[in-house]
Parts: structure tokens; sequence; C-alpha cells
């Protein structure tokens, strides 16, 4: 139930979006780690500051329990240089740690652990393609059940098409628009953040439901924005099957990716020379945000599963076995949920 005194807590978990390469797994919050995330906020200006000041706060409050912090970016942490660097000068990555680091990862552990116990194999025996489909989207390929690539980059801009986000674009239309518009290189990035995406394309909608809906009554603009996010989908599901050769299943999470039937059978469509065979049916009966559901034929070689994400359990478990010194290497460390009988609450 709900907590009636600040006495009934004994931890608590902060989600810190940005750990840069220090942070691999969720880590017990002292001064030195605290500082760390401080000096992070140049590489995550939007989220790492006001997470500092959540568990600034809350230490505050409560400075007698344990603060864990629950990191976004540590889940990526296995991706290898070929996948992370870009193709830039070096030296950008040796002063400044310009580099891919990837995000969403608790939802990302999440369902691919998940999926591995649908698929009744061992996470490391595991290879998949994990599709996160909220306001934010972000895409993992997950390989011997770690993260080898991911969409998102240096920060969450890069990658799909989102809510508000721009997601891939020409890095020369930054300068070329400042240019045009009278405009700094800061102010043309807060506009890719914020008001571009399908909001960008239609003028007025970030929710994927009011935009089928104005699809329904004609409008082109919103037409446009769904097939422009679809198509980016699904390059990157064909990107993802190129690098990762063999892969067992595709997971859909997150709000649209748990509920959008239209946006999954648009992306899938057509894929069944890659091994990916979609039950129509089926995926129109996945809508529940409380329910795994398996939506690929019985025969199709890849499977697919919208599994609903749930990344507080992610964070409780965490923070228990941290604070109780079970927490070993992370890609080792294994969840309630990964046992066959777990039932979601």
């Amino acid at each position: 139930g709900v907590i009636k005194d600040y006495k009934e807590i004994s931890a608590v978990g902060h989600r810190v979006v940005h750990g840069g390469e220090r942070f691999t797994h969720s880590v017990l919050i002292d001064d030195e780690v605290l500082q760390t995330f401080k000096e992070l906020c140049d590489l995550a200006p939007l989220h790492n500051p006001p997470n500092v000041l959540g568990i600034e706060a809350a230490k505050k409050i409560l400075p007698d329990v344990p603060h864990v912090a629950v990191i976004d970016t540590a889940f990526h942490q296995t991706m290898p240089p070929h996948c992370y660097i870009y193709a830039v000068p070096y030296e950008w990555y040796e002063k400044y740690r310009v580099r891919k680091y990837g995000f969403h990862g608790t939802s990302h552990l999440y369902v691919s652990r998940r999926a591995a116990v649908l698929l009744g194999k061992k996470p490391e025996e595991v290879n998949l393609i994990t599709c996160h489909i909220g306001n934010g989207v972000s895409f993992t390929a997950i390989k011997n059940g770690k993260s080898y690539d991911h969409s998102m980059g240096f920060t969450p801009l890069e990658g799909l098409v989102m809510g508000t986000r721009s997601g891939d674009i020409d890095p020369a239309i930054v300068g070329f628009i400042a240019e045009r518009e009278n405009l700094t290189a800061q102010e043309v990035i807060n506009i890719l953040n914020k008001k571009s995406g399908v909001l960008g394309i239609t003028g007025k909608y970030t929710d994927r439901r009011d935009i089928l809906k104005a699809m329904e009554e004609g409008d082109e603009r919103a037409r446009l924005a769904f097939e422009i996010e679809c198509h980016r989908m699904k390059k990157y599901i064909g990107a993802y099957m190129a690098i990762l050769g063999r892969v067992d299943a595709i997971v859909f999470t997150a709000g649209v990716g748990e509920k959008g039937w239209e946006t999954r059978e648009r992306v899938l469509e057509g894929m069944e020379h890659l091994g990916i065979k979609l039950d129509r049916e089926r995926n129109r009966q996945a809508v529940s945000r409380d329910k795994e559901s398996i939506i690929s034929t019985d025969d199709s070689p890849v499977k697919v599963f919208v599994i609903p994400t749930d990344e507080e359990i992610v964070f409780v478990e965490d923070v228990i076995a941290i604070i109780e010194g079970r927490y070993d290497i992370p890609t080792r460390f294994r969840y309630s949920f990964e046992d066959p009988s777990y039932v979601k609450k």
C-alpha cells in the first residue's frame, strides 16, 4: 500500500539517465558517485541535472538509508568499440568521450530477459532485437544476451523517429538551418529534440493514437508521419538482423510497442523473406499492457513477442541486491522474473 511514514522506507532507488563509461551497472550512491553524475551533466544536460537534484533532495529527507542509482546507459556498456565509436576525429572521444552510449537500458534488459524465458533459453543463448516504442523510441541488437548495438547515441536524439525527436538526420542540416533562420546550433538542436519527430511532420500530434485517428479522417500529413516512422523502424530491424546473423526473436514493448498493433503490422509486413511471419489476428488481439503475447505464426523462424516492460521490478531487485551485497557481475545477475513460473503482478 501507500507509505504512511518516512520510517517505512529502507532504501531509495534513483533512475539516472547518463552514467557515462564509468558505470556498467547499478551502484550505491556515495559522495564520489554523486560528483561523477554532476560531471556528466554536460553529456546529458536535459536529464542528469534533475536526476542529481532528486538524489540530493532525497538524501536530505532520508539521510540514513542507502540510495542506489539505476542507470539508463549501463546496460549498453557491453557494446564493442566498433559499434560505439563515431567516425569523427578520434581525439573527440579521447578528450570529451564523444561516443554512442545508448538509453532505455532498464527496459531493454527486462524484456530481453523475459524473451529468453519465453524462448526456453538462457539469456546468454539468445539473439534478439528489442523495440522500445513510446514517445521516445529505441531499438537494441542483443547478441548472446548482451547489448551489441543500439539506435540511440551520444544523446537520445540519434536513431529512430520519435514523438518530438527527429532521430537520424544529415548533421549538415544543423548549420544550414542555423544560418538561414538566424539561430544558434543549440537552438536548432533544441528544435530537433522538442519540435521534430512526428510532431514536426504533423505540426500538432505526438500521440500515435491521434495520428491514427487523423489518418482515418484523411489527414495526409498524419499518414506521412506514420509511414516515415514505420519505414525507419523496418530499416533498423533489417540492419540489426544483418549484424546479428541469427535472430531468435523480435520484441515490442512500451506504449506503442505494446498496444499499437497498426504500427507493428506496418513495420513487419513484407519481411517473410527474412524469416518473420506475422500472425495478423494474434497481432490485432495483442493490445494489453498487462499480458505477454506471441504474435508470429507457429512456423515463423523468427518469433515475435509483445512484452509489457516493467522497469520498476528491475529497480527494486537491483536496489535490494546491492544493499544486501548480492549484486554480482550484472550480465550474470539473475532476476525473479527470469523464473519460468513468474507472473507479473
